[in-house]
């Protein structure tokens, strides 16, 4: 009984906790400053470390964990209009910060990889650090999540990444606030004004009132429900495959029939789901600080990381630059597709305020559209390109 009663309370502890960050974010904006992931790794990494959990909660951890991802994938991709991203501007600006990310992602492998063997870090680990950076620099940090479990991630590694991430990007968002719109104009044009194709996709920003709406609840139910379906489609699909890659695949399918879905109009209309996806890779990384001992974390010993992820982000920043001048790029939509690209598109009209260009705008949640629809073949490429070259 002591059993039973302890999972309930895990379950509730599990998916209340980053219900209620998001809740009080929508009363207390300081938390969506510092970001609800950050509250959440926080409190996770207290709570898992004072004691209290016992091996039942950090199995039930696990298994959130590994459950969550399947059902935030579909939620997050369902939604997207892929079908009207058909600006030219859009898709250049998109393929050179995708190339500009591998380059540097690659070339860093190389440069720090000595450092990362002298830390007892393998070139495997390492590898899988590069693949998750591959995810996180053109999807965002919610791709973290199923590129870490495809590639079995350590999870010490994973919060080190993440720490690191938060630093990095951090940094990277002041410089385009106070910085960027000088640099990128002083080596790229100004924008010039031109027709886009109209982006009718939904994106939440960070107060997530989409999710809690009162007349909502329909629509979530049924978003849940294609979720669940996928996912259990994506799962017998990896069952066909050895165990060694079943991983791979189960996230490959699980992207590839989300995009599929995306083009059904009732589900894409459901404005919710990518909240509800969101939300979902709340509890992945709440479930994953639970589980982290931060006796194993040793941020100084590894300060490599926080340079490859430093070198990964302004480097890639340059090479867009270079390529908008080769490709005529103005530089209001090289600056928009990289902060969308490394922060995310909920950050888009930010930077497109700081810019006093509202046109740019749709191409910047277009080139992050893409970006999450491809981060996680990404991802899992890279790993598999850098481990054959390692070997």
């Amino acid at each position: 009984m002591s059993e039973i009663l302890t999972t309930i309370i895990s379950i509730i502890y599990l998916l209340g906790v980053p219900l209620s960050v998001v809740l009080l974010s929508r009363r207390w904006s300081f938390i969506n400053k510092i970001s609800p992931m950050m509250v959440l790794y926080c409190i996770g990494l207290i709570i898992g470390n004072i004691g209290i959990l016992n091996s039942s909660s950090i199995n039930i951890c696990n298994w959130a964990g590994n459950i969550s991802v399947p059902i935030a994938i579909p939620l997050m991709l369902m939604s997207c209009n892929f079908g009207k991203w058909s600006t030219k501007i859009a898709v250049k600006a998109f393929l050179t910060g995708l190339i500009s990310v591998i380059i540097v992602i690659v070339g860093g492998f190389f440069i720090f990889n000595p450092m990362s063997s002298a830390t007892g870090i393998s070139n495997d680990d390492f590898a899988k650090i590069s693949a998750s950076m591959a995810g996180i620099y053109t999807g965002g940090i919610p791709n973290i999540g199923p590129i870490s479990q495809s590639v079995s991630l350590p999870n010490n590694l994973y919060l080190l990444v993440t720490s690191y991430d938060l630093i990095v990007t951090g940094i990277y968002l002041l410089f385009v606030i106070f910085c960027g719109k000088r640099v990128v104009r002083y080596f790229l044009p100004k924008h010039i004004s031109t027709s886009h194709s109209s982006l009718t996709q939904y994106f939440e920003t960070d107060n997530h009132k989409a999710l809690f709406g009162k007349e909502r609840w329909r629509g979530s139910v049924g978003a849940i429900a294609a979720a669940l379906a996928i996912a259990a489609i994506s799962y017998c699909i990896s069952l066909l495959i050895p165990s060694s890659n079943s991983t791979a695949v189960l996230i490959l399918a699980l992207t590839t029939l989300s995009l599929g879905i995306s083009f059904f109009k009732p589900l894409r209309a459901i404005e919710q789901s990518f909240d509800l996806g969101l939300y979902c890779v709340y509890v992945f990384c709440f479930s994953i600080a639970n589980m982290v001992n931060i006796n194993d974390i040793n941020l100084i010993d590894n300060i490599f990381i926080l340079y490859y992820i430093f070198f990964t982000i302004f480097g890639s920043i340059v090479l867009q630059i270079l390529f908008g001048k080769i490709f005529n790029l103005d530089g209001d939509t090289v600056l928009v597709s990289s902060i969308s690209l490394i922060n995310s598109p909920p950050f888009v009209p930010l930077v497109a305020a700081t810019l006093g260009n509202k046109d740019v705008v749709l191409t910047g949640i277009g080139v992050g559209l893409m970006g999450y629809a491809i981060a996680n073949y990404l991802g899992i490429g890279i790993y598999h390109l850098l481990t054959n070259i390692c070997l």
